[in-house]
Parts: C-alpha cells; sequence; structure tokens
C-alpha cells in the first residue's frame, strides 16, 4: 500500500495551529508501536510519542520469547493462550531475522508437578493453536540426550517443546519504521504534557525532552498505550480517574556466561512452583529468568535487587551440575510488567490478557487506553484496538497486517538460512560473523545499510564484534538512535560484548562526530551488580 504524506506537528510559536490527525498514541513500546503501524496502514493519520527511547521500558526488558504461555494454562487462560500459539507463527513468518524458533527442555522434577499433568498441558499446547511450522513435544531420556549432560544426574527425564525467540526491542522499532513509512509521525524522547478536549477532538502539548520545546497536536483519538504509565497519562495529563487499574508486577533476568553447549533452552521449576527460563542469548551467555516481585514504586527507578538474584541462582543449581552466583552474574535488567488488575492474590497467577477502555462520543474526543498484554501478542492487540476504534473512524481500511513483513523480513519463504547464504555469497569480503549479526539485526535491510560497499574499508570504522560506523550511521539516520545505551542495549546487545576501552572509543566518536547523540554512560544497574 502506497505511504501516506508524513504527519507534521506544528509549533504554535512558529505559526498556524496544528492540522489534526485521526490518532496520537502515547507509548513507544510494542503494544503503541504495533497500533501506530496498523493504524497507519488502514490509512488513518498518526502521530506517535514516547517520552524515553523506543522500547526503553517494559518491551526491551522482557524474557524474549513469542510464546504461548505454557504455564498459563494453569490458570485455565485458554483464549490468550490460542492466540499466542497462533501468533507464535505468524510473527516468525513476518520477521523470520528477529524471531526463530527455539526448543525447551523441561526437566521433569518428582517432587513437583506429576509428570502426566505435563505430558497433558503439552498435548494442549501442541494442538490448541493449530501448530503447523513448529515441531511437536517429545520425551527426552535425559541419561542418552546431548540435553541431559548439563544437568544432575537425579534428572531422569525431561520435556521437549517448541516456542520462539525474539529480540523484543528490535521488534518495537521495526513496527516504527513501518508505521512512519506509511505516514505516521514518530517521536521518541518527546513526553506528553497534557491533553485537554476541545469539541470532539483532543488539544494535546508535547514536549521534546532533548530541546524542551513544546509543541501541540490535534488529534480526534488519543490512544494510551503508556503500559506501566498508563494511569499516570490518565491521572496526570489528561486529569481522569482510570475505571480500570494496572498491577505492576516487577520481573528480573540475569545473564551469565553460557552453561550449557547447544541450541536448546532449559525451563525449569523452582520450590514455589513458578517456572524459570534459562536461554542461550548472544551466542556466548544465558539469560536467566524472570521474577514476579509486586511493585509499587516509580517504574522509571526499577531495578533488581540481590534477593532476586539469589532467587535466579538457586533456581538453576537445583537443575543444573555447575553452580553459579551472584559473581557470576555479567548483565541483569528488571522491568515491569503492567497487567490488567484481576485481583488475584499470587502476581503469577495474575493475568496476562489485556482490556481495553474506550470512551468517547459523537461531541466528546475518543480515548482508548490498553490495559496489561504481552509481547506475543501485540499484533493481535493491535488489530482489535483498531476495530474497537471502528465506529469513529467507519472509513478506515480493513485489518492487513497477518500477512505483512515488517522491515527486514521480505524474505523469499521466510527462510533466514536460505538467505544469509546467499548474502554471504554475494559478499565474500565480509566476515562470516560480521555477516551475520548485519541479518540477524537486520534482515533484507542489511543490503540497503551496506550500500555500494566493496570491503570492510568501505564500511568506517570498527568499533569490535563486527560493529561498523556504517551501521552506526543507519542507527541514528533511520532508527533514532540518540543515546550510547540506544546502542548497547535496544539497537544492538553490543553492551554484552565490547570491551571497555571499545566502549570508550565508540563513546568520543560519538561526542566528536554526533554531537547531538547523548553519550551518557551505559548500564549503572548492571554495572553495581557485578563490581564493574
Amino acid at each position: 500500500m502506497p505511504p501516506r504524506p508524513p504527519t507534521t506537528i506544528v509549533d504554535r510559536r512558529d505559526g498556524p495551529a496544528p492540522a489534526t490527525v485521526d490518532l496520537l498514541v502515547v507509548g513507544g513500546g510494542v503494544n503503541g508501536a504495533g497500533i501506530a503501524r496498523d493504524a497507519a496502514g488502514r490509512g488513518l493519520s498518526v502521530v506517535l510519542c514516547e517520552k524515553d527511547d523506543l522500547a526503553e521500558g517494559t518491551s526491551s526488558r522482557s524474557g524474549k520469547l513469542v510464546h504461548g504461555g505454557l504455564r498459563y494454562l494453569e490458570y485455565y487462560e485458554f483464549r490468550l493462550v490460542r492466540e499466542a500459539l497462533i501468533e507464535r507463527e505468524v510473527l516468525l513468518a513476518a520477521a523470520p531475522h528477529i524471531i526463530w524458533p527455539m526448543r525447551f527442555v523441561l526437566p521433569h522434577h518428582k517432587g513437583l508437578r506429576p509428570a502426566w499433568f505435563i505430558r497433558l498441558g503439552l498435548i494442549l499446547y501442541d494442538h490448541l493453536g493449530g501448530r503447523r511450522k513448529l515441531p511437536g513435544t517429545r520425551v527426552i531420556r535425559l541419561r542418552d540426550a546431548p540435553e541431559g549432560r548439563p544437568l544432575k544426574p537425579e534428572f531422569k527425564s525431561a520435556f521437549e517443546y517448541s516456542d520462539c525467540w525474539v529480540d523484543d526491542a528490535r521488534l518495537v522499532v521495526l513496527n516504527a519504521k513501518a508505521a512512519q513509512a506509511l505516514g505516521a509521525d514518530v517521536r521518541p524522547r518527546t513526553a506528553l504534557v497534557s491533553a485537554r478536549p476541545e469539541g470532539a477532538a483532543w488539544r494535546a502539548r508535547l514536549r521534546d525532552r532533548r530541546s524542551g520545546t513544546e509543541r501541540e497536536v490535534v488529534a480526534r483519538c488519543l490512544v494510551n498505550a503508556a503500559g506501566p504509565w498508563v494511569e499516570q497519562v490518565l491521572n496526570r495529563a489528561l486529569g481522569r480517574n482510570a475505571a480500570k487499574r494496572v498491577r505492576l508486577v516487577k520481573g528480573s533476568h540475569i545473564v551469565t556466561r553460557r552453561l550449557f553447549d547447544g541450541p536448546q533452552a532449559y525451563l525449569i521449576q523452582h520450590t514455589d512452583r513458578r517456572v524459570i527460563f534459562v536461554n542461550p542469548y548472544e551466542d556466548d551467555f544465558c539469560l536467566i529468568g524472570t521474577t514476579d516481585v509486586p511493585y509499587e514504586s516509580d517504574a522509571d527507578d526499577v531495578r533488581i535487587d540481590a534477593g532476586e538474584v539469589d532467587y535466579l541462582c538457586a533456581a538453576v543449581n537445583r537443575y543444573f551440575a555447575r553452580p553459579i552466583a551472584a559473581a557470576d552474574v555479567v548483565h541483569a535488567f528488571a522491568g515491569v510488567r503492567p497487567l490488567f488488575d484481576d485481583e488475584a492474590d499470587n502476581p503469577s497467577a495474575v493475568t496476562r490478557d489485556y482490556v481495553f477502555d474506550v470512551d468517547g462520543g459523537p461531541d466528546r474526543p475518543v480515548l482508548l487506553s490498553i490495559f496489561g498484554g504481552k509481547i506475543t501478542t501485540y499484533r493481535k492487540l493491535s488489530e482489535h484496538a483498531l476495530e474497537r476504534l471502528r465506529p469513529y473512524f467507519p472509513a478506515m481500511r480493513p485489518a492487513w497486517t497477518a500477512g505483512t513483513p515488517l522491515p527486514g523480513g521480505d524474505m523469499p519463504g521466510a527462510d533466514f538460512d536460505a538467505y544469509a547464504r546467499q548474502f554471504q555469497a554475494a559478499r565474500p569480503w565480509l566476515d562470516a560473523a560480521t555477516a551475520r549479526h548485519l541479518l540477524r539485526r537486520h534482515g533484507t535491510t542489511a543490503e540497503h545499510i551496506l550500500g555500494d560497499a566493496k570491503s570492510a574499508a568501505d564500511l568506517g570504522t570498527d568499533f569490535g564484534a563486527g560493529f561498523s560506523e556504517r551501521e552506526l550511521r543507519y542507527f541514528v539516520d533511520e532508527e533514532w538512535a540518540a543515546a550510547l545505551d540506544d546502542i548497547l542495549w535496544r539497537r544492538t546487545k553490543l553492551g554484552l560484548h565490547l570491551s571497555r576501552p571499545e566502549v570508550a572509543r565508540l563513546e568520543r566518536w560519538l561526542a566528536r562526530h554526533l554531537p547531538s547523540v547523548d553519550a551518557t554512560p551505559p548500564d549503572t544497574t548492571a554495572r553495581s551488580l557485578t563490581g564493574d
């Protein structure tokens, strides 16, 4: 579909009042970016504002999985699990560069859930969503299988099932890029200061947090997709009380050096019956999480604490032959999940489903607030949100995202490996590891980034781990990167791979060549945990 002209926001001090747009989306996480993309593709004019970087909040601090949610079956969340299982394969086809299948090994612990119960859940998991591409469940004799080697000998059997991995922060950025290509005005680091009804529209005031410049936008509908801050937007910016509530739950992850060989991940049960993922991460590491802790403080200040680190280490040490401790943690992060408050007593039992609150009428502006949700169902949530808004925008086009790839995902047959072989063969001068990392971040867009380069020297400064000046300029010029952390932890995960001298070199380059980029010290939470 052809892109529409970019939406503009007018600074009232510079000239006329702003033109009216259809949607002002507040929140640059996966839900906000997904709604902006879907809406722009249906022919609506869209402005997306985010007070920080895209995906800086919850959407970059997840377990990085596109999964049905096996454990949600225990809480009878059949509709949510079915929707998520169907979405796995939709998203896998749309973005094979940042989403790929992964097999999960669930060792059977005799003192916890019985084997028949797990097997029954996995049968449902295999069939509830109409699985087509991903392989089904199997039983493993750990004594004879390579998957059993890193585990303690008392574990004799395990179940293995399929889900998918996702680079969560890149998923958000790609949705935002797709929205922009369809005409949306995407504005990271731009906060909603206030919004007031003015006839049948909202007159909203936005502030650029870098320059301090304030601008106005008039919108027929305001979509509150602020995640953990959804109630703050309602209370502070709109002066309203929320009819529905979010329940904030902190989930923390730790990263250690790789604990096992092979591409498989592990799902282990802790003594409190919570499940913990131990996943291969960034080639040389393991990502371990998550915790479920009620959270009532400022979502901007969320941090993992020592008790959570000990909790995750203890879970790993119950199963793996090689023990880990806090000293083995090389990186850690915490995020706040904005779950719809269904008043469940146990944080782990709080629904991961999403709920909409829609308010508006012929003479009143429309407000859509989103409570809850998860990465796996973001596209379906976006689709449902637009359908809820159809009575207010009857001329908008129908749903379209299910069969449309995200930027970089337009590979023949959605076959990443085949495309990677072709890409590498056409560029024998490009180091194989560098080519693969470039393709995993950008997919077919890597061709645009490399352009007419004929040698590694054409890519400019090499900052380490195959990260070149040309890719850096792409992040800044075309993906809204405006701070060192944007590059090290969200556009990439190079914060795990670059040495201190390499990070310092990158910081000096940014200060010299791109003074508008905020070269702030990266990841203070991780440094305080590891003693770096």
